[in-house]
């Protein structure tokens, strides 16, 4: 069944409004090809008025005392745990991943929210020993003023959460521009704020589908003073010179292209499954899931054996049956580049030993749907090897030494996470310290959560996101010197 056929996706000083021009877009589930709803197809217009009633209710809001605006994200996080099954349904059937992973989204993005509620009762500052006795210094931090933010349809629900929470906690507002294919969920979020009492203003939402200009808009408005941006790194780079021009504050969470090294002292077991786990969540459509396995040459059959035992047991389908394990892909694009992968990796001569094709769902070629892929005798010219596939599809590489291990995953220019199993001590400590990523799932294919630092090296981003580190991002250090 549909989600319910609405017209709303603009949300501006407390107020749900049509486009200007009355326009709308469809949304259409991956797994189906059905039109969910049709939502408010706003342009820079709309975005310039956001930004203006969010600068509009800065004053108050970032006055307001933390332990308001704390009250007020926790309450937002515990309806949207209340309203679980009801979110989860909406973000499977814009998005299509499995029920299962839409539940465990909902409880991430409601984590984002209640972690940051309790940041916000803990922004210190600091009295500094001084060098004169008649002076007294003190440092206090402030929110950095009105942020933008452009969330991605892969995770469209807690990346929402992830930037609107430390923004909010910090005493910033804020203007969101969700991501085109995936705005229902976000939607259905702002419906939550405004029920639990965030202010006129303090938060604002603008659907549509010109991308481009939405964004420059958000990127050079010299109100906004605070950018953050999750999605490719190409975009992100546009962005960054955009936003170049306000000398603002930028936050990028980018591209990836994760390595998984399997060493000959790891738990088999474990590390097969969890790079099935870590490749084929959410369809492989993970901006931190593995894109490429390393493993040493004396247990490279056994281990390839039991990757491809696993992945060829997953269930493909609609994620509304309980029984699916691995959705569609997000649209068409997305579908033909995995395709276009797998093609150009047997043609340079890799094996598939489970899947490589289009996936049958109840018997039927329809929708979005791609077998999850296991490819042997990979090598480092083909396309999937150094380019994010987004989609199903585990090539897997040998090697011989710790050393050489090391280069071929840190050969890229991507550094977001990285993975590997080993039960050697030492060998955990050196290899964690010697990749160049931010994140390390070392004996962990799911390093994430709300307490722990998000963000990439290289040119997989700037800044972090969660974990103490996050709200600083949305603050100002204001140095104080007072003469006695």
């Amino acid at each position: 069944m549909a989600v319910e056929t609405k017209t709303r996706g603009i949300f501006i000083d407390g107020e749900w409004r049509e486009a200007d021009r009355g326009k709308t877009f469809a949304v259409r589930n991956p797994a189906t090809g059905e039109i969910l709803a049709h939502v408010a197809d706003g342009g820079v217009a709309e975005v310039r008025r956001a930004i203006e009633a969010a600068h509009a209710a800065f004053p108050a809001w970032s006055q307001m005392t933390a332990d308001k605006r704390a009250t007020l994200l926790s309450k937002a996080a515990q309806r949207m745990t209340e309203r679980t099954e009801e979110l989860a349904r909406i973000l499977t059937q814009e998005n299509g991943k499995p029920l299962a992973e839409s539940r465990g989204e909902v409880a991430s993005a409601a984590s984002f929210f209640q972690w940051n509620a309790e940041e916000a009762r803990r922004v210190y500052g600091e009295v500094v020993p001084t060098v004169a006795s008649d002076r007294r210094v003190l440092t206090i931090k402030q929110p950095v003023g009105v942020v933008a933010a452009i969330t991605p349809w892969n995770f469209p629900l807690s990346m929402v959460t992830r930037k609107l929470g430390p923004a909010l906690a910090a005493g910033c507002t804020a203007v969101l521009r969700p991501a085109r294919a995936t705005p229902l969920v976000a939607i259905a979020t702002f419906e939550i704020m405004q029920e639990v009492g965030f202010p006129p203003g303090v938060v604002n939402l603008v659907t549509g589908t010109d991308s481009a200009g939405m964004g420059t808009e958000l990127a050079t408005n010299p109100l906004v003073r605070k950018l953050t941006f999750t999605g490719s790194t190409e975009v992100g780079k546009l962005l960054l010179a955009q936003a170049a021009s306000t000398v603002k504050r930028v936050s990028l969470e980018l591209g990836g292209h994760a390595p998984f090294l399997v060493f000959d002292d790891a738990d088999l077991e474990k590390a097969a499954r969890a790079a099935v786990l870590s490749r084929f969540r959410n369809a492989g459509q993970t901006c931190i899931c593995t894109n490429r396995v390393y493993v040493q040459r004396g247990i490279a059959d056994a281990f390839t054996a039991k990757v491809a035992q696993f992945a060829s047991a997953l269930k493909v389908g609609n994620g509304l049956d309980p029984d699916t394990q691995v959705g569609p892909l997000i649209d068409e694009r997305g579908f033909e580049k995995v395709q276009a992968h797998v093609e150009d990796a047997r043609s340079k001569g890799a094996a598939v030993l489970t899947g490589g094709r289009p996936a049958r769902v109840n018997g039927d070629l329809h929708g979005y749907f791609y077998e999850p892929t296991v490819l042997a005798n990979t090598t480092p010219q083909m396309r999937v090897m150094y380019e994010e596939t987004f989609g199903p599809v585990l090539p897997v590489m040998t090697f011989d030494t710790e050393d050489e291990a090391i280069a071929l995953a840190n050969d890229t220019p991507y550094g977001l996470a990285a993975y590997f199993y080993a039960r050697d001590v030492g060998r955990i400590f050196r290899v964690s310290e010697k990749l160049d990523y931010g994140i390390i799932g070392a004996n962990d294919p799911v390093p994430v959560g709300a307490h722990i630092p998000f963000g990439g090296y290289k040119q997989s981003g700037l800044g972090r996101e969660n974990g103490s580190e996050g709200i600083n991002h949305f603050l100002e250090v204001k140095a104080i010197s007072i003469g006695l």
